[in-house]
């Protein structure tokens, strides 16, 4: 069998994708209540991704997620990762501005707790990717994204993408004005 660089690239960016939703996994977690979940997203889902990316970039009128949308597109895959709207159920807690967790969830707002968990998920995912040297940037953009095409159930409110690569020279530096995309 002869494999090219390129295709030794791709299966080694899918791998590590792989890797990094194990990561999110095993990631400690608040009181050891597991609320984060994540998928991977690669060929036409990807494709679907960033279409959802560019609606939303004209929708909110941001230049920047129309440009996130253009990495997603030159992306190998994209990790999502996000947590469940799951309040701990705490009386005296407090810690999201809230009296309570009936008075947050009554707000609509989102637990501490969970959003800590998905912080730590997102961040042993990328060490993963760092440390087997796949390209990579954190994206709310993405995760937004994941959420309009409904990649989750709907008590997934908060998620972020994580889209992946492998390049002599980052496809996710170097962004701005005048920036070119390979």
């Amino acid at each position: 069998m002869f494999k090219t660089m390129e295709q030794a690239e791709r299966d080694a960016v899918m791998t590590v994708a792989d890797m990094m939703v194990t990561a999110a996994k095993t990631a400690p977690k608040g009181s050891g209540k597991d609320t984060v979940v994540a998928a991977v997203v690669s060929g036409e889902d990807k494709d679907r991704l960033a279409d959802a990316m560019r609606e939303l970039g004209e929708e909110y009128k941001e230049e920047f997620i129309l440009r996130d949308a253009g990495n997603v597109d030159s992306s190998i895959c994209v990790v999502l990762i996000g947590c469940k709207d799951t309040p701990f159920g705490l009386n005296n807690c407090g810690m999201c501005g809230f009296e309570n967790c009936a008075k947050m969830k009554k707000a609509g707002s989102n637990c501490v707790f969970n959003v800590t968990d998905l912080g730590i998920a997102v961040g042993s995912a990328v060490s993963v990717a760092a440390d087997n040297r796949i390209d990579n940037r954190v994206m709310y953009s993405a995760g937004r994204g994941a959420i309009k095409m409904g990649c989750f159930p709907e008590n997934i409110k908060i998620c972020y993408g994580i889209p992946l690569n492998a390049s002599s020279k980052s496809i996710y530096f170097d962004r701005g004005a005048g920036a070119v995309l390979l």
